[in-house]
């Protein structure tokens, strides 16, 4: 009897724990789309960050404040959902920073969630605003001159690829920190990136909602994403 009850046990925990998700997801819903985006698990006090505040819906009704096109999308700014047309947007208004975790392997390629910062030393990150790239494509040449002049070091062949065919934004690299990267919906950030701006702002405000996705979501999208890649 003792035996079929530690049976049952580890079947239910081995069951429970083969149910959690690899990583944590959330979705980032405007008026032209939304997109899905995994959070990095090798940058946790980004990742746990970024949870926090979604979960405290911080970033609801805030705006992608600063679209440059074939650069990046910039949000998160608490201060933004205010209807204060002479507010400029863009100052760290939750008082914090969180710590630089610059990792080899996350670059800026097309697609990823970076932190934004201001010009301190440490380069650590803004409390709350991020940006989703754009950026653009670049040739073996173009990306010579962006290790000469911006990088100070080589780009992995790898990389070079991505960047060759996806694109990004190579100059920033181990400068901002990466910490996640869209895995379902990237046309919401090529539409934003193309809207009409004055002064890098959009002239039309582009208003986000950020939800955390719940576990069995999370688990369903994994599977459908590890299928295409099978593919």
């Amino acid at each position: 009897m003792k035996t079929l009850f530690t049976l049952i046990l580890c079947i239910f925990f081995t069951s429970v724990f083969a149910a959690k998700p690899k990583h944590q997801y959330v979705r980032i819903k405007t008026d032209m789309g939304e997109c899905i985006v995994k959070l990095y698990n090798e940058t946790p006090l980004h990742r746990d960050n970024f949870l926090k505040l979604a979960k405290a819906h911080v970033y609801d009704g805030t705006l992608f404040h600063r679209v440059i096109k074939d650069f990046m999308i910039q949000g998160g700014d608490p201060d933004s959902r205010k209807p204060d047309p002479k507010l400029k947007a863009g100052k760290d208004s939750v008082n914090y920073t969180v710590p630089a975790e610059f990792r080899d392997s996350l670059f800026h390629k097309k697609g990823v969630l970076a932190a934004a910062r201001d010009n301190n030393p440490e380069k650590a990150s803004s409390g709350s605003q991020f940006y989703l790239v754009q950026g653009k494509t670049f040739t073996d040449e173009q990306l010579d001159d962006v290790e000469i002049k911006r990088l100070k070091f080589k780009i992995p062949k790898s990389q070079r690829e991505v960047y060759k065919s996806i694109g990004g934004t190579p100059h920033l690299d181990r400068n901002y920190t990466v910490y996640g990267e869209v895995v379902k919906g990237l046309e919401m950030v090529d539409k934003i990136a193309s809207v009409v701006t004055a002064q890098d702002k959009p002239v039309t405000d582009v208003v986000m909602t950020v939800t955390i996705l719940k576990k069995r979501e999370s688990k369903k999208l994994e599977k459908e994403l590890n299928t295409q890649t099978k593919l």
